[in-house]
């Protein structure tokens, strides 16, 4: 079968695909057909060698995708031959047929596409364990959110509004706002005065949660943006710009909190816990307030040119690789 594989932890620019062995499935192993992979920022640095994890290579990237059931536990009847699902592991997704623990694995509605499948799984539990496990997200809050129009800010958008939060959504561009409105953010403002932009909306209060995968120059009037008893969750550094420091005398004269999001570490040691977060999503993915944005779409030859793009941050929404034709659009 073929794979993307890193075989140099060189980048990007040096992944190929390659023939790997298919994968022979153990006891416990849901087996996919996989039809489409979200990129995201664990690839990237995988391909780099500098994720927490550390494969040797050659391994296979790919963190969720979207395809078919192969086989699967007796255990989990819902994962039936041909039942269309997706799914998130640490790697190893990036192939024609791919093995997932059965906790990372929920079917995918018929609504849904394989794309949308793929585009949901990493930054769609983060953005619920996030809210939900680390900022206690209450109906009628306000949550801002940083890098608004990537894959885990159109999440944030649409999984605070299931929870009953309203948004407001900071991006660089118009065309990057527009997206955000799009997903579902009440406001849209630019980064540069977006602090002033945050006090008009709110008069002067504030919001009450801010999501932030950029870091960099944003974090510090990311706390002044903050409200009484705000919460700044700080999910990653997209910026490049180094990890902003805080003044902890602020935290105490505001009673404001900063809360690391790792949600990974968190999932891959709880057993049980992605079924409970697939369980808390299901009704947004019913109602139809959850619907992935796909940014662009590239054949499997063209996952690192995906990367690169995601790096250089070109993608709006998800970026989505076909592993196989995509389905027909009906």
């Amino acid at each position: 079968m073929r794979a993307v594989q890193v075989v140099e932890t060189t980048g990007p620019e040096n992944l190929v695909v390659t023939d790997v062995p298919d994968p022979q499935a153990q006891p416990g192993q849901v087996l996919i057909e996989v039809h489409s992979v979200g990129t995201s920022f664990p690839d990237l640095l995988l391909s780099r060698g500098q994720y927490q994890l550390r494969p040797e290579p050659p391994f296979t990237l790919g963190v969720d995708v979207a395809g078919v059931v192969v086989s699967a536990p007796d255990d989990r009847p819902d994962l039936a031959p041909g039942t269309r699902v997706m799914a998130a592991g640490a790697y190893g997704g990036a192939c024609e047929l791919a093995l997932f623990d059965p906790d990372g694995v929920a079917v995918l509605p018929d609504s849904l596409s394989f794309d949308e499948g793929a585009a949901l799984p990493m930054n769609y539990l983060t953005a619920q364990f996030a809210l939900a496990e680390r900022a206690q997200l209450k109906a009628g809050e306000t949550v801002l959110v940083h890098g608004a129009a990537g894959g885990v800010g159109t999440a944030t958008i649409q999984v605070a509004k299931g929870y009953g939060a309203s948004s407001i959504a900071v991006c660089s561009t118009e065309e990057k706002r527009r997206v955000a409105l799009a997903a579902g953010a009440e406001h849209a403002v630019g980064v540069e005065g977006f602090k002033d932009a945050v006090a008009e909306i709110t008069g002067g209060r504030g919001v009450d949660v801010v999501m932030d995968v950029v870091g960099g120059e944003v974090f510090t009037d990311s706390l002044r943006s903050l409200a009484p008893q705000g919460r700044l969750l700080v999910v990653g550094f997209a910026a490049g710009q180094g990890i902003p420091e805080v003044k902890v005398n602020r935290l105490l004269l505001n009673n404001i909190d900063v809360r690391g999001v790792g949600w990974g570490a968190y999932a891959m040691t709880h057993a049980g816990y992605q079924q409970q977060q697939w369980a808390a999503l299901a009704p947004m993915l019913e109602s139809g307030v959850i619907k992935p944005p796909i940014g662009a779409t590239y054949p499997i030859e063209q996952f690192g040119q995906a990367l690169l793009d995601m790096d250089a941050r070109k993608t709006l929404g998800k970026a989505v690789v076909h592993i196989r034709e995509p389905e027909p659009i009906s």
